[in-house]
């Protein structure tokens, strides 16, 4: 009978162990997954090999422009502008009186843009250092947004995006260009960026396949939802 009775007493013991463990399994199923999603590592090496010949005629760069409304007049932000290379013919599209933000988060870069503004005397072009959640641009700035090539390397694009939005004036649209992949490749699946800009507010008002021929990338365009 001593026997059964700490038997018994062993089984209230384990089923209270029991109960008490479950709310905390439960919780820790339930909690959310913060893990940031895989990105590439923000290039900051040779600028020069942005500027290859026949870039121009691969991305189709003037339909690139004209789907984003480029116009005398406008505004526009090149995210991660690397050797300026978008911003330097952006800045010729939208003179004499619009202006471009030519913005990087490599100070290597900032200097490389500054002085070749400089030298082909594009004084419309304003050079922003940014961080990787926050480009710094003016609130009300802009009409438009190219990030070329370089959303695969935002690892907190939420907050890149929440910081950009105030930026943008109504009815501006962004742009970006990138190449399927996993992330860390320096390519990102188009599906995620689209979840992602919806998740920050943004809508697909438009994609394209036409900025390379072979079949990976991507040129896609956003609007704010209402």
């Amino acid at each position: 009978m001593r026997s059964l009775r700490l038997s018994g007493r062993f089984l209230v013991l384990l089923l209270a162990l029991l109960v008490c463990c479950i709310p905390a399994v439960r919780a820790q199923d339930m909690a959310p997954d913060t893990a940031p999603r895989p990105s590439s590592t923000p290039y900051t090496g040779d600028l020069s090999i942005f500027e290859k010949p026949g870039r121009d005629q691969r991305l189709q760069i003037e339909r690139v422009m004209d789907l984003l409304g480029l116009k005398p007049g406008k505004s526009v932000a090149d995210i991660g502008a690397g050797s300026g290379w978008f911003s330097v013919r952006a800045a010729h599209r939208v003179a004499p009186s619009g202006t471009v933000y030519a913005e990087d988060i490599n100070p290597e870069a900032i200097t490389y843009i500054r002085q070749r503004a400089a030298r082909e005397n594009l004084p419309n072009i304003h050079v922003i250092q940014g961080t990787p959640d926050n480009p710094k641009l003016m609130p009300a700035s802009v009409d438009a947004v190219l990030m070329l090539k370089v959303y695969h390397e935002v690892a907190n694009p939420l907050e890149l995006l929440r910081n950009l939005r105030p930026a943008l004036r109504p009815h501006a649209r962004i742009g970006v260009i990138d190449r399927n992949g996993t992330g860390t490749d320096h390519g990102l699946n188009a599906r995620v960026v689209i979840h992602e800009m919806d998740e920050a507010g943004f809508r697909l008002s438009g994609r394209y396949d036409f900025t390379k021929a072979d079949g990976q990338d991507y040129f896609l365009i956003f609007t704010q939802k209402p």
